[in-house]
């Protein structure tokens, strides 16, 4: 597990459930975590692919994000990312369990210090994942 954090009533859409946009800001921060860690460097969100809002958050909801590399290039890596939700303790009843709500790959470069790309050592980083869920 890359990242956890609670719902919440602030994040919600005119719908009244967790706006899109909130769950793509979590998963990029929870990608960026595993970028960093790979490339041991600071790392820059290039480009989002294929994200498939799967079912809806809701308020109360925890929700848990998870990661696993699938490539790492020359200045780039790649991270598959999912959000799994736990259901808040007043919709247990309704909807127990833990599922997924979300999946997407993220593409990180890695920056030296002047904000310039830089090659990854890949020599000197392993291959994290985070798959527990």
């Amino acid at each position: 597990m890359l990242l956890r954090t609670l719902a919440m009533p602030a994040d919600t859409n005119p719908s009244g459930d967790i706006f899109g946009g909130w769950i793509m800001s979590q998963m990029d921060m929870a990608g960026g975590i595993l970028a960093k860690e790979v490339t041991q460097s600071r790392v820059v969100t290039v480009a989002v692919d294929s994200i498939h809002f799967i079912k809806p958050v809701h308020v109360g909801d925890v929700v848990c994000c998870y990661g696993q590399v699938i490539r790492v290039g020359t200045t780039s890596v790649t991270i598959h990312l999912e959000v799994w939700v736990k259901k808040g303790q007043h919709l247990a009843s309704s909807r127990p369990g833990r599922f997924k709500v979300t999946q997407a790959a993220f593409t990180y470069v890695a920056l030296d210090e002047n904000g310039n790309k830089r090659p990854i050592q890949t020599s000197l980083c392993p291959l994290p994942s985070v798959e527990n869920k």
